[in-house]
């Protein structure tokens, strides 16, 4: 993606089914969880380069001792960072020292049975290792402690938030991921006075109670009253200070995560190949964790799929589908193929069907896949012309002819070089863009001159602040007679409010080209009204929302704003004619069935909090805030 586009999160959970023990015997280490760990770490670092997490505990640890461990970093390596702090402590240890797994329990951290992983990418709020999941609520009661992580933003957390002073708490920060913490950590707590009330009455002594309730816990319970007021996209993990783990996921499955289990381990991840890598297990192995439903594994190894929210329409965000998660997945790597063969029309057409002067490329790196397509698209469009002119010629056609047509090919070339790879960090929004230019190089030489049209693809198109800065200037300097940008997803028009940084309703290029569009023609009054409208609805409770913004593009077709687009990305003293093109809102469903979430296209929201937050956005912009609207 030519945009610096930050994003949800990435997580792991492990659990060891067996004692260390079985692994220093079976794999001959001690670290077999914790290798398992940093490959499910690094595996989805595309997920987040911020900060990282790591937090593991113990199950059979005499009071007295530690048996939670947490490290957090923000280093510029944050993954090496934490692993190296944790292998440090293992250094001077001789090979039978390191195969006492006793020991090891007894006198080190991370050498217990559970473990959670997290991956930032900072949304929202400043770069600090405070910042980072997991999260710890502690209590000398070990069913009491909770350490959370997720990948997760919530529309209502000023209500939550609210719920958590009426049940008479003082939350330190009006932040989702406390107010999440802290609103488990009631239930939890809620959960716990019930079993010991109940054991209490039996008859039982103190000391006996607690044991007793990290058996009975129920964290279905725990779970579905925690979740019932919950609006947003997330999928959240969590360990029970005695052993106990879940990972759950919004009704509408938003965000994504993947599970496997034998009789070793129970893992879970955003991801489904980094389980596939990891652990050398085959696609039907790994299976997705169904939207409202919970993955729980008990203390003594058991797990459990239930359902903890109600049934709802299926959303998957589609942009994980388009961009975020890694390519190798088998069905996402089909569907960015899939994508770039059903825009071949569009493409045709804005190059006049003259595919002999047309070069292809791509923006380095993530739409090299729907590169690929693009181009099978174009051979299945010329090879259905080649089948044409060779029945024209007839019974008497001449072999040079015939072989003159077969051996036309689309002319792909590697026109764009990411030349340096930079990282945006957390800072104010207005600096962040100035980090993108001169970051691509070209191919010189490979494009005609004043003849050629040069059409590039990138996977989507949001502000498109590095088009007009640095890559259409440079791709200037070929001097082709065309650039025809290619955006193998929709025009990105609404924000975001589930995890994704695209919160602000004026920095995405088609608003920007809808309100010029309004502005030009005199029709200034539909922003009025808008405006006048979002107001109101936000006043209202977040049920009673609907997206007021649509109609800031219903009196213009795709065509005029993606022209209009055209325009505004076209930098001043361009030799060549800028065009940019959009993928159909219906071939997006086509290439991606499965993931059906398209609000930041469509503005049809999944949750109320989402149209609350169209409509909040919608009167910042007008307001001059540059504030996000959740």
């Amino acid at each position: 993606m030519s945009d610096f586009l930050q994003h949800e999160c990435g997580i792991a959970l492990l659990r060891l089914k067996k004692p260390l023990q079985h692994y220093i015997d079976k794999y001959g280490t001690a670290f077999y969880g914790l290798n398992k760990m940093y490959l499910l770490m690094e595996k989805q670092h595309n997920r987040g380069q911020d900060g990282a997490g790591l937090a593991n505990i113990k199950l059979d640890v005499e009071p007295g001792h530690r048996y939670i461990s947490r490290v957090r970093s923000v280093d510029s390596r944050p993954i090496q960072d934490i692993f190296q702090r944790v292998m440090t402590r293992f250094e001077g240890l001789s090979s039978e020292q390191l195969h006492d797994a006793a020991a090891l329990q007894r006198d080190f951290a991370f050498t217990g049975e559970v473990f959670l992983a997290h991956l930032r990418y900072g949304t929202f709020g400043k770069n600090e290792v405070e910042n980072c999941h997991p999260f710890l609520r502690q209590n000398n009661w070990r069913t009491r402690n909770l350490v959370v992580a997720g990948n997760f933003n919530m529309t209502n957390t000023d209500e939550l938030f609210a719920k958590l002073v009426a049940l008479g708490q003082h939350p330190k920060e009006m932040a989702d991921t406390v107010t999440v913490l802290e609103r488990i950590g009631h239930f939890l707590d809620e959960e716990n006075q019930r079993l010991y009330d109940t054991f209490k009455e039996q008859g039982l002594e103190k000391w006996e109670i607690s044991p007793r309730i990290g058996e009975a816990l129920d964290l279905e319970h725990v779970l579905t009253r925690a979740a019932n007021s919950l609006d947003g996209g997330y999928v959240m993990c969590g360990m029970v200070g005695h052993g106990d783990a879940f990972v759950m996921r919004d009704p509408n499955g938003i965000r994504p995560a993947f599970w496997y289990e034998d009789d070793e381990v129970v893992v879970v991840a955003s991801e489904r190949p980094v389980i596939q890598t990891a652990f050398n297990v085959p696609t039907d192995a790994v299976t997705e964790l169904a939207p409202g439903h919970a993955l729980i594994v008990k203390r003594n190894g058991e797990s459990s799929c239930v359902r903890v929210r109600p049934e709802a329409p299926r959303t998957a965000c589609s942009f994980e589908r388009i961009y975020f998660s890694r390519g190798n997945d088998r069905d996402i790597y089909e569907e960015r193929k899939e994508l770039g063969r059903l825009i071949v029309p569009k493409v045709m057409e804005a190059v006049e069907h003259d595919l002999d002067h047309t070069v292809t490329s791509f923006i380095p790196n993530t739409a090299e896949v729907s590169f690929y397509g693009l181009i099978k698209g174009l051979e299945d469009y010329l090879n259905q012309s080649k089948i044409a002119r060779i029945l024209g010629l007839g019974d008497g056609a001449d072999a040079d002819e015939v072989r003159s047509i077969l051996t036309e090919r689309p002319r792909i070339e590697k026109i764009a070089i990411k030349d340096a790879k930079l990282r945006t960090f957390i800072t104010e929004d207005k600096s962040r863009d100035d980090l993108v230019a001169h970051v691509y190089d070209i191919t010189y030489g490979t494009v005609e001159p004043g003849v050629d049209n040069l059409v590039v693809i990138d996977d989507s198109i949001v502000r498109g602040t590095t088009l007009k800065r640095s890559i259409l200037r440079i791709l200037d300097r070929l001097e082709p007679k065309r650039i025809v940008v290619v955006s193998s997803a929709p025009q990105i028009r609404y924000p975001d409010c589930y995890g994704i940084d695209m919160a602000k309703l004026g920095d995405f290029i088609a608003f920007q080209a809808a309100v010029a569009l309004i502005r030009e023609r005199g029709l200034d009054h539909i922003l009025d009204e808008t405006y006048a409208r979002c107001k109101a609805q936000i006043a209202l409770p977040k049920e009673e929302n609907t997206n007021q913004v649509k109609a800031i593009y219903a009196p213009f077709t795709e065509a005029e704003i993606s022209d209009k687009v055209s325009e505004l990305l076209t930098p001043e003293g361009m030799k060549a004619e800028v065009k940019i093109i959009f993928q159909p809102l219906a071939n997006l469903h086509k290439a991606c069935p499965s993931h059906t979430g398209d609000w930041y296209f469509s503005g049809d929201f999944p949750t109320p909090g989402g149209h609350k937050v169209v409509n909040r956005a919608f009167v910042y912009y007008m307001e001059g805030r540059s504030e996000r609207a959740y």
